[in-house]
């Protein structure tokens, strides 16, 4: 098996899982993976429970579609990320419920959407900044995401969802799913005054595993 039939399988792996799983829901949410000479990416009104490895979409390096179904329309939001992250190997876009429940709170931090609460939280997602609310497909959320990718591997649309880079696709969805466990964290604690992470024990996470 060539090296991107493996990454076609392991999209539609992976996608199936976060839908079982109740991570993504009907036909929303995208997966892409950075290939040598491009992209796949997930197509437009594709369910991500039952994604065809030879339907997949197929980019070239300039954006340009050259293979499989069309490729979903918020393709800008990932080709934003991958243009100031180029470490990143993969992205994931759900509208997981409690992230995008985070995302609809009307005292949310836009710097840093939910607090750290937790290692794994800092270790896999650290800072979540909050991109203001665009409608679906409008390319200025691009821009709004293009700058904020180079400091950050997530961020957060603002009544919409979260986009997660990863050095692969795994580490994405690892990223996602936490991300998600702790927005609902965050959720259960709303009110409540919860201890957090200090700035110092961020630090040794940091120094130890490095920024995501």
């Amino acid at each position: 098996m060539s090296a991107e039939s493996a990454l076609r399988e392991q999209i539609c792996l992976l996608g199936k899982s976060l839908f079982d799983r109740g991570l993504t829901m009907g036909s929303s949410g995208n997966i892409s993976v950075r290939l040598d000479t491009g992209w796949l990416m997930t197509p437009t009104n594709a369910c991500l429970g039952r994604l065809d490895p030879a339907r997949l979409t197929r980019l070239d390096a300039a954006g340009r579609h050259i293979d499989g179904d069309a490729p979903t329309k918020e393709q800008f939001l990932h080709t934003a990320m991958y243009e100031e992250r180029p470490q990143s190997g993969a992205i994931v876009h759900l509208h997981s419920t409690h992230s995008v429940a985070v995302s609809c709170l009307p005292d949310v931090d836009p710097d840093n959407c939910i607090p750290p609460l937790t290692a794994y939280y800092v270790m896999r997602v650290g800072k979540l900044p909050l991109v203001p609310y665009h409608m679906p497909g409008d390319p200025a959320v691009g821009d709004a995401v293009r700058g904020l990718a180079g400091r950050h591997s997530a961020v957060l649309l603002a009544n919409h969802g979260p986009i997660v880079a990863g050095k692969t696709l795994e580490a994405a969805v690892y990223a996602t799913e936490e991300l998600e466990e702790t927005a609902r964290l965050h959720l259960l604690l709303h009110g409540h005054n919860p201890r957090t992470l200090t700035p110092e024990q961020i630090a040794e996470l940091e120094a130890r595993w490095g920024r995501p």
